[in-house]
């Protein structure tokens, strides 16, 4: 079976979880207004693979009729997954939303969480007192909310995402290093997008 994306894997789910709950086949436009998706075209693009992929089906054979399930995909559990996907690394200086070309690894169950995950290579040496070094891979459970003291992938200024602990208070956040040479970055609230929680990790010691 064909990679999924993530977009991709989401709406399929969505198909999966609500197949009974549609009295026909829905339209493009009905799932646009569901998924909340602004894009007829892209949401095309993402309904294409899905149909490359053997998972669903045109209900009459083009892109004006409602899509529905293939007997595959009714019949089969969850496509086998292909691994987390691995976005690049934490400096990447951009938002992790805008990289392609997304690769897939494969992780232990017992280093993420029942919830979408994503892997991240580590950059620099800001996190190694909390025994993350550069080189290494953490595994992030992708979501919007942090407790205070907890290790986040947050966005500043949507521009540059980082891997450090989290304080947060109406007025400020803080981003904390783990690295006593280095010290913490205050931020209006508005400035930092939480993106994900870090619940795992992966170190090789292979020379190159």
């Amino acid at each position: 079976m064909n990679v999924l994306t993530r977009r991709q894997r989401e709406i399929y789910n969505y198909l999966r979880e609500h197949n009974d709950s549609f009295a026909c086949p829905p339209s493009l436009e009905e799932l646009c207004v569901r998924l909340r998706v602004a894009s007829r075209g892209s949401l095309y693009k993402h309904i294409i693979a899905l149909i490359n992929a053997g998972l669903v089906e045109p209900f009459t054979g083009n892109k004006q009729a409602g899509i529905r399930l293939t007997i595959q995909a009714l019949n089969d559990e969850e496509p086998e997954e292909q691994g987390l996907p691995f976005i690049g690394t934490i400096a990447a200086g951009r938002p992790i939303e805008a990289l392609e070309n997304i690769a897939y690894m494969t992780v232990p169950d017992a280093l993420k969480t029942d919830k979408p995950c994503y892997v991240l290579q580590v950059k620099g040496d800001s996190m190694i007192d909390a025994g993350i070094f550069d080189g290494d891979w953490v595994v992030i459970e992708q979501r919007d909310y942090a407790k205070n003291g907890e290790i986040v992938v947050a966005l500043i200024e949507k521009s540059e995402a980082t891997l450090k602990y989290i304080q947060q208070s109406t007025e400020q956040v803080l981003l904390i290093p783990a690295n006593t040479n280095m010290t913490a970055f205050s931020y209006r609230p508005d400035q930092v997008e939480i993106q994900g929680v870090l619940v795992g990790q992966m170190r090789s010691y292979r020379s190159h």
